[in-house]
């Protein structure tokens, strides 16, 4: 008698009817739609599929969602934290999987397929002492692997917004370009001029007005669209068996250990956007649901799953905290993806509109990193360093795609994968500089050193005057030395007349 009174309590346990949770749960579809249709667009295209096999891709991954979303919100025992989170094809492999795919070496797309499958089972495996890593996984490095994934992702925009086949006769002209430039600046209108929901909506609206002005010049072709069911359950292993290679599992895992730690985030932040607890336990149900969601997804043509972090922000800002809503998105998600023809749908809207699209889609990824980046603390410490030679090391296969072509094939497929090279050398560093702290200097580095000068307002405040400095030493206006003893929570801190503190960061 007293589990259900407790659990009538919790706000993500209020059901508001059928209708409202129709509503509310399209909404939250819509929301994350473009997101999740872009991960198969992208994985297809590099591994060559045709607009029709794409097209199931695109209906798996809505069906692996909807089913990840459904575990995660209700819940089963030991799995799902059954709070108001969609669940969907992460954004955080696509670089990798490209890079898998486009490096040439054994397995092709079924080895996208076995690393998902591998790398999720040692996900599910070390959910239990998860706690104990994240402390490796600061916002110094996430923070890196997020702005890495979005700067990676651009080239793939780029190529979109010049048509797609490089092979093609209208590659990069000036209709293509004209038009993906024409779709970016209805997203950026749209999310200026329109209301609230039109500009959550921005980036599919942009891609329905460019796709059907498309048609008007000629430049669409939706003949494929009949090509295939209109209806039909996604059939397993439709693309082939899984193969499994050390190189690709390795480099996936570098993934999971970056989706653990965004689902971490993600969870906690519903936690307090929705006023509910999180303890460890649930903490855990929600970590195994994504990775189990994960292991399962690839029989169905499907890849990584994990929280949409656009509707965490959607909860917050409808303050709609039912569980029971976004439940009902998944049941959406489940439709969707049992009608292949809505895929194909998509699979035949013009590269050049999605070109115009993943600028803003992509780039809204890098501002994330960014954003998480702007956390760190960057005083009197090499972190900085650690930034740029990750973020750098990331780059050289988006800069030089043969930068790696004579090097062994295993080597190659890890570092081919510009998430994969920034996550290694961000984790090795951060190790090195911030946790294997023996042989530090206790001064920064030349490099830290060139950083901005800053003081916090406290620090002036301490300040009296006609107090100055001169050979690195603090005097009062009478010439009077003032001590400098070391706060353990700041650092070097000035003590002014046995009453003042002012501490200073170079």
């Amino acid at each position: 008698m007293k589990t259900p009174s407790v659990s009538h309590q919790r706000p993500e346990d209020e059901n508001l009817g059928v209708g409202a949770n129709m509503a509310y749960g399209l909404q939250h579809v819509l929301t994350m739609y473009g997101g999740i249709v872009a991960v198969p667009l992208i994985i297809g295209q590099a591994a060559g599929l045709s607009p029709a096999d794409i097209g199931l891709l695109i209906a798996a991954s809505l069906f692996a969602g909807g089913l990840a979303t459904l575990l995660q919100t209700l819940g089963l025992p030991f799995f799902g934290c059954q709070l108001p989170l969609v669940q969907g094809v992460s954004f955080s492999g696509v670089a990798t999987m490209v890079a898998i795919v486009s490096s040439g070496g054994e397995g092709g797309f079924q080895s996208i397929l076995g690393a998902v499958v591998a790398a999720s089972l040692i996900g599910l495996l070390i959910t239990p002492v998860f706690s104990r890593i994240t402390r490796f996984f600061p916002p110094l490095v996430t923070g890196i692997v997020i702005t890495t994934i979005g700067l990676t992702l651009m080239p793939v925009a780029a190529r979109w917004a010049m048509g797609g086949n490089s092979h093609a006769e209208s590659f990069g002209s000036m209709a293509n370009i004209g038009l993906a430039a024409l779709t970016l600046t209805l997203v950026l209108m749209l999310s200026k001029i329109g209301s609230a929901t039109i500009s959550r909506l921005s980036i599919l609206l942009a891609m329905v007005i460019g796709t059907v002005i498309a048609v008007f010049l000629g430049m669409a072709d939706f003949s494929t669209v009949t090509q295939g069911p209109m209806f039909g359950f996604p059939a397993p292993f439709h693309f082939g068996i899984p193969t499994f290679h050390f190189a690709a599992i390795l480099s996936m895992c570098i993934v999971i250990m970056v989706t653990l730690v965004e689902t971490s985030a993600d969870i906690l932040a519903v936690g307090e956007i929705i006023g509910t607890k999180v303890d460890s336990r649930r903490l855990g149900n929600g970590l195994r649901a994504d990775m189990l969601s994960s292991m399962i997804a690839p029989i169905f043509g499907s890849f990584t799953q994990s929280a949409f972090a656009q509707n965490v922000g959607l909860v917050a800002v409808t303050g709609i905290k039912s569980r029971y809503v976004v439940a009902t998105g998944g049941v959406f998600l489940v439709v969707l993806g049992l009608l292949p023809v809505m895929g194909r749908v998509i699979a035949a809207v013009p590269t050049s509109v999605l070109g115009g699209a993943g600028i803003v889609l992509f780039g809204t990824v890098a501002a994330s990193g960014i954003r998480t980046l702007s956390k760190v603390d960057y005083r009197n410490n090499v972190n900085l360093i650690i930034v740029a030679t990750s973020i750098g090391f990331g780059m050289i296969p988006i800069a030089a795609p043969n930068f790696y072509d004579h090097f062994p094939s295993w080597f190659a497929t890890i570092f081919h994968s510009g998430i994969s090279s920034s996550a290694i050398m961000a984790i090795a560093l951060n190790l090195t500089f911030n946790h294997f702290t023996t042989g530090n200097s206790d001064q920064q580095s030349v490099f830290a050193a060139g950083t901005e000068r800053t003081l916090r307002f406290q620090d002036l405040a301490a300040l009296r005057e006609g107090d100055y400095f001169s050979r690195g030493k603090l005097h009062d206006c009478d010439g009077n030395e003032v001590p400098v003893v070391v706060d353990s929570s700041h650092g070097p801190t000035e003590h002014h007349a046995g009453h003042a503190k002012s501490s200073e960061h170079v």
